[in-house]
């Protein structure tokens, strides 16, 4: 299904002259910029890749839009995931804005807050998804519920790969970082139970091992 386009109001309410808000500039690689405008008198925030529009890497940004739009597609009507309004131009990006602090901004997160958390991700990972890119700012407590933000790292896998391996050290790192969030912001430590289900298997050790010597030799040489 085709994610539907639409076109951003400059402003909310009345003084339509306000300008749009950027809330970050994309610095990096493939890195939006991310900006709070308005569609239909309703708060939007806009992913824009357009600065690399006519550039060899368009296409790719363009990929970065379609499948960030898909996943929204199929989060719709959830209340941890944002709306999608649609794409413009296939450069950038609307979805609903949601108020709120980030947890990487909260003074003060309840337990609730990460029980909350930690049951939608469970569902996320029930259905296949993964989020990949989980820290602070990327979760927004409104009124009380954490909304997942950035899904242009999230991955989908089909129904009858979703024991492999990989898939399964994907949602483990998604629970690792929920467990550091809610250790740093409420002291907090896992529960037995939870503690087990992020132990690295030995596989990864190997693995991570493997690399650290790689690296450090490339860095020798």
């Amino acid at each position: 299904m085709n994610a539907p386009t639409f076109t951003p109001s400059p402003a909310c309410g009345d003084d339509a002259a306000l300008p749009p808000l950027l809330l970050k500039r994309g610095e990096r690689f493939l890195e939006p910029d991310v900006y709070r405008t308005c569609f239909d008198g309703q708060p939007a925030v806009v992913k824009d890749y357009t600065r690399y529009r006519g550039t060899p890497v368009s296409l790719l940004a363009r990929v970065l839009v379609r499948h960030e739009a898909h996943m929204l597609q199929r989060l719709s009507g959830w209340e941890h995931a944002p709306a999608l309004l649609g794409t413009i131009g296939g450069l950038a990006l609307g979805m609903e804005y949601i108020p709120g602090q980030t947890l990487s901004t909260a003074q003060a997160v309840g337990g609730e807050v990460f029980e909350q958390l930690q049951q939608a991700l469970d569902r996320l990972h029930a259905a296949g998804i993964t989020h990949n890119d989980l820290h602070g700012t990327n979760v927004v407590v409104s009124a009380g519920v954490p909304v997942l933000l950035d899904f242009t790292s999230a991955w989908r896998t089909p129904r009858w790969l979703r024991r492999n391996p990989i898939t399964r050290q994907l949602s483990r790192s998604d629970l690792k970082n929920l467990v550091k969030m809610r250790q740093r912001l409420t002291g907090q430590r896992p529960s037995a139970a939870l503690a087990a289900r992020v132990a690295d298997p030995g596989w990864v050790a190997v693995v991570r091992r493997g690399w650290k010597r790689f690296y450090a030799w490339a860095k020798r040489v």
